[in-house]
């Protein structure tokens, strides 16, 4: 292959940022879709009236609307993996702050608020292929925690992790346009909660 053949084959770096973020407009409109008016109204056209994206663009992208959704629901499912970190305090931070960042998208935070606001089954769906695994990985740090004894034995890691959740959701409520900085700022403050819970 020619310099020039991978020149065209590789997209610069603002073509890459482009297309990320008609990937967000797109997803964007369609999770916005599917929590006010429901799955029946997640068409291409609809998604591309709400997004601004033509529909050309978007079917180059997604094969028809069970493409898109189905790319949407692995769009929310960034899991967060928490088998490098100690049960210590600062290990607890950094779990936090990679759970926040996980969740941090909008796609990713409003498929957690889903979970208390609709019935729509495949809402509640994709946020639950977001949520299980990441409690799911918290229940097991905490775990390897009480092993090693730096843990309680009876700390409710479900709770927990729901408390950590909700506190997520709330912050972003409040503070909507807050990031990067903010989202350490919360870790620190969350483990200040936390810990006295996890150690006793």
């Amino acid at each position: 292959m020619t310099t020039d053949m991978l020149a065209t084959a590789m997209p610069t770096p603002r073509a890459a940022r482009m297309r990320e973020a008609t990937d967000r407009k797109i997803m964007q409109a369609t999770l916005d879709i599917l929590m006010s008016d429901g799955i029946g109204a997640a068409t291409i056209e609809e998604v591309s009236r709400r997004s601004g994206v033509a529909k050309t663009t978007i079917y180059r992208r997604y094969r028809n609307t069970d493409d898109l959704l189905h790319h949407l629901q692995i769009e929310a499912a960034s899991v967060p993996d928490f088998a490098d970190l100690t049960p210590t305090r600062d290990g607890v931070r950094l779990m936090l702050e990679r759970i926040a960042a996980s969740f941090n998208g909008e796609i990713g935070l409003k498929a957690v608020g889903v979970v208390l606001s609709t019935s729509n089954e495949l809402l509640r769906g994709m946020a639950r292929q977001m949520i299980e695994p990441a409690m799911d990985r918290f229940a097991g740090f905490v775990a390897r925690g009480v092993t090693a004894g730096a843990f309680r034995r009876d700390v409710d890691a479900r709770f927990l992790f729901g408390s950590v959740l909700g506190s997520m959701l709330a912050c972003k409520a409040l503070a909507p346009d807050d990031a990067g900085a903010a989202a350490s700022a919360w870790a620190e403050r969350m483990t200040s909660l936390l810990w006295p819970a996890l150690v006793g």
